[in-house]
């Protein structure tokens, strides 16, 4: 019995110890956790404090002691540099000034009409937005169902679905002698039935837009052209991502070694792609 007993009396000391050794390490790792979360409490605040530190002026308007007119309610808080330089410089009411600032607003409107409406696209489809887009401002489209190529009457009407139909499949799209922005662009980047894409003749088309142009999804493209434009041969190395492109049409690739030796990097890059000349071209198609 007495063997028994101290058995007994051995278990169940070993098993208090067992739990007070759990209930410490319990309790301490409670206390990393608090003394944790205590010392990001801590830094959280040091940093709110250093930018408060930090910030050496307070902007305009902000300050309470600051006076404010009730004409700010009319203010613009996106106002860029230019607007700034304007207000600062007396008004210019001359023939020139009044006729520059008015090219200047026509270029801001149409680059703002020209931007991507997703609804268009959605309601379209990625064919017909583009049909539509480049129609209206006086391009020409061909489909695939069709030999025919499609422009838009005298009044910027013409014959299309008003919503989205599988059968137009843009195959060519000429944008030749258009006012053609950089916004506008972002409409025409997703065309998989394209095989001939022209920009002859804008002369607002750039090496950005043409690095837009490179972005976009053709998998079928096989011609470009891009003579008459400012494209640059810091623009023309972005064309290596348009890996199935068989034919690029170019004012001249001769115009300057930097743009001559751009071509042949591309043509290495490119090996089944040709590079011409526009008037070279137009006599080939003429024979």
């Amino acid at each position: 019995m007495l063997k028994n007993l101290k058995s007994v009396l051995v278990i169940g000391a070993k098993a208090s110890q067992i739990r007070c050794t759990s209930v410490i390490r319990n309790y301490s790792q409670a206390d990393q956790h608090n003394i944790k979360d205590s010392n990001i409490e801590r830094l959280k605040r040091e940093l709110e404090t250093d930018k408060v530190a930090l910030k050496w002026r307070t902007p305009v308007g902000e300050d309470p002691k600051d006076w404010t007119s009730k004409m700010a309610l009319f203010s613009n808080k996106e106002s860029n540099s230019d607007f700034i330089i304007m207000m600062q410089n007396p008004i210019n009411w001359t023939p020139k000034a009044i006729k520059a600032w008015w090219q200047k607003r026509n270029v801001f409107v149409e680059r703002h009409m020209q931007q991507y409406v997703p609804l268009r696209h959605e309601i379209l489809g990625s064919d017909l937005a583009v049909a539509h887009f480049i129609l209206f401002r006086g391009g020409t489209v061909k489909f695939t169902h069709s030999p025919n190529w499609m422009r838009a009457n005298k009044d910027q009407e013409f014959d299309l679905p008003n919503k989205f139909d599988p059968l137009y499949k843009i195959e060519a799209l000429r944008c030749d002698n258009m006012t053609l922005y950089y916004e506008g662009l972002e409409n025409i980047r997703c065309l998989n039935s394209l095989k001939l894409l022209s920009f002859r003749n804008v002369k607002t088309f750039d090496d950005w837009c043409l690095d837009r142009v490179s972005g976009g999804i053709y998998p079928q493209l096989e011609t470009l052209d891009i003579s008459g434009t400012q494209i640059t041969a810091r623009g023309l190395s972005c064309l290596y991502r348009l890996s199935s492109l068989k034919l690029l049409i170019v004012s001249n690739r001769n115009e300057s070694i930097e743009f001559e030796l751009t071509c042949a990097m591309l043509e290495e890059a490119l090996p089944n792609i040709t590079i011409a000349n526009s008037d070279e071209e137009q006599k080939r198609v003429k024979e």
